[in-house]
């Protein structure tokens, strides 16, 4: 199969009526496959017989005859300006660039470079984005590997050799079910762990991104609770945390932070079976649920990275959590469930039976 180029964006956006549009010349194809001639199709579609006769003139393919979106991607393209960036024009820029790229700098490093080596040489200098439409455009010489990362092909430090669709933040199409509480709505700094009950929550995904186990850490205790999840998704959370929290007393379990996972879109159900309010991090944000990711760090040594994390039976994350818990954890749990009661007037107990 041949490569098919993406459309011009002139091809894909409203012209002028004194233009052809992708429609009529459809219609002037069929009409001249019927066998009409030049004037009778001018009087069908509306236009000049002249229009119409230059048309099938210019845009008709060779050996092919008239083919209508061949015929309008080659008018498009003839009507847009031909537009040669300066990386093109300047073989002393593209070739220092390259180096430059070879050597792992990225387009703003290099950018910022061009500036301070070449003031007041316009020619020699270079925006980041005109630096990274010079790398994504198709058969960029500049898209090559770098010396000491042969098995990138990008030369980019992220590895990617095309952009990623962009939209406008208020054409987002919302992920989780509304309200959505962030972590600047819970009522506490981010270093206040002076209140029991509150869990920072996150998943650890195993490999090819097919397996996962939950893992909760209580920010005051410290305590650890691992949930195994049959599946990745939204649902398996929702039964494992409600199976796992549900035998908590209440001051142990006033809030869930959790990091912006499509696993947790079912928050406002999970709120509703524990009683216990769920706060989303910011995005790439992790230190905002520190205490998650250092466990996660100590859980490497369990679930080593890689590895096909539904192979392990549920006793195993229970036997896991226990380890990570006792015997001091435990205590620290018996102690604050204690001092609970004795605030609903209940007997203290400070050790456990």
């Amino acid at each position: 199969m041949g490569f098919v180029p993406a459309l011009d964006r002139l091809a894909v956006h409203q012209v002028s009526a004194r233009y052809l549009s992708q429609d009529e010349r459809v219609r002037i194809a069929d009409l001249q496959h019927s066998g009409l001639g030049v004037r009778a199709i001018a009087q069908e579609v509306g236009r000049a017989p002249s229009t119409i006769s230059r048309e099938l003139r210019r845009n008709a393919t060779k050996g092919a005859g008239y083919r209508p979106f061949e015929a309008h991607r080659t008018a498009t393209s003839r009507r847009s300006r031909q537009h040669h960036r300066r990386i093109e024009t300047n073989p002393r820029l593209r070739r220092l660039v390259g180096e430059l790229l070879a050597q792992r700098w990225s387009p703003q490093q290099i950018s910022r470079h061009l500036r301070t080596r070449f003031p007041g040489q316009r020619g020699m200098q270079l925006c980041h984005e005109s630096i990274y439409q010079a790398i994504y455009q198709p058969g960029s010489a500049l898209m090559r590997p770098s010396p000491l990362a042969p098995h990138r092909r990008s030369p980019l430090r992220t590895g990617r050799e095309h952009r990623r669709a962009q939209q406008r933040t208020e054409r987002r199409r919302p992920r989780f079910e509304q309200p959505m509480l962030t972590i600047h709505q819970r009522p506490f700094e981010p270093t206040d762990r002076a209140e029991a009950g509150h869990w920072e929550g996150d998943l650890i995904i195993g490999r090819d991104q097919r397996s996962a186990i939950g893992t909760l850490v209580e920010r005051q205790t410290r305590m650890v609770r691992l949930l195994h999840l049959p599946l990745r998704d939204a649902d398996a959370l929702h039964q494992a945390l409600t199976a796992r929290l549900v035998d908590l007393p209440p001051g142990l379990l006033r809030s869930i932070t959790w990091d912006q996972g499509t696993e947790m879109t079912r928050h406002l159900s999970i709120t509703r079976s524990l009683g216990a309010a769920v706060y989303f991090c910011d995005s790439h944000s992790p230190w905002q649920h520190g205490s998650n990711e250092n466990t996660n760090g100590l859980l490497c040594d369990y679930f080593p990275k890689g590895t096909d994390l539904g192979t392990h039976p549920a006793e195993h994350p229970l036997a896991v959590e226990n380890e990570l818990n006792n015997p001091h954890g435990q205590l620290l749990v018996y102690l604050v469930i204690g001092s609970e009661k004795t605030r609903n007037g209940s007997t203290s107990r400070s050790s456990p039976d």
